[in-house]
């Protein structure tokens, strides 16, 4: 049976009693969406809880400095806004509608005990929903936030920078042998197309971008830095108009570089 002494607890272990009072609780928010051939459909939602585990551990260290509380993970959800991705199998999405009602009624029930929730987003189709529904959140007074898992150096979807990722988190997931390039134009370029027809009227296989030049030790890499970036909000950062948790600037770093 875990005790409560430690800086990360793992919400699925514990009993009720064991639930501390003031913790602030982070739930990974994902999606159930294609990758293209060579990554699963749970990449999302694998990147998301794996950097929520991992920034707990930075988080709880300047927690527990500051003399503040205790730091959960809640279970990761699954399904997000993934609607551009049904062109092909296996997507499983309930829309930005049913999103924000989760996400807005999650809160509230983690709120009736504990101090402060952050999402820890690794979806891009789920950004809407949850502006919509952490702003209606603090509208009502509740201590609620969410962060990306995102870095400058991300490619649209399924190439290098996923791929990458996952050869470092889950290189078994990742099958080499199929991985293609897709549609590599900027997403500017594409970005009517992608809202009109979705991403299968781009990408046949589902990919933009190429996950060809992808390697471990890239992944390493952009991990570190993803990792670092949501502990930084999670510490230091304030709340924009979206309710996203914004990065604050290193020591000697100008505020416009940020």
């Amino acid at each position: 049976m875990p005790g409560t002494d430690r800086s990360v607890l793992i919400l699925d272990d514990l009993t009720w009693p064991q639930v501390p009072e003031d913790a602030l609780v982070l739930v990974p928010i994902g999606s159930t969406e294609q990758h293209g051939p060579h990554l699963p459909l749970s990449t999302d939602t694998s990147v998301a809880a794996r950097a929520a585990h991992a920034a707990a551990e930075l988080i709880a260290l300047g927690r527990r400095d500051a003399g503040r509380g205790p730091v959960l993970l809640a279970p990761a959800l699954p399904y997000g806004a993934s609607g551009e991705h049904q062109g092909f199998a296996g997507t499983v999405s309930i829309g930005t509608e049913a999103l924000v009602v989760v996400l807005i009624e999650l809160a509230r029930s983690l709120r009736l005990w504990a101090g402060s929730v952050v999402f820890v987003n690794g979806h891009g189709g789920n950004v809407m929903a949850l502006s919509r529904a952490v702003t209606q959140l603090r509208d009502e007074g509740h201590d609620v936030a969410w962060v990306p898992c995102a870095n400058g150096h991300a490619d649209a979807h399924a190439g290098h920078t996923e791929t990458s990722l996952l050869l470092h988190l889950a290189p078994e997931k990742v099958a080499v042998e199929l991985a293609e390039a897709g549609d590599v134009r900027p997403i500017g370029e594409i970005l009517a197309e992608l809202i009109r027809s979705g991403v299968r009227g781009v990408s046949a296989n589902g990919v933009l971008g190429d996950p060809r030049t992808a390697d471990a030790e890239a992944g390493r890499e952009l991990w570190q830095e993803l990792v670092a970036d949501v502990a930084r909000r999670v510490l230091g950062g304030q709340g924009d108009a979206r309710g996203c948790l914004t990065a604050p600037a290193a020591i000697g770093e100008p505020a416009e570089s940020r």
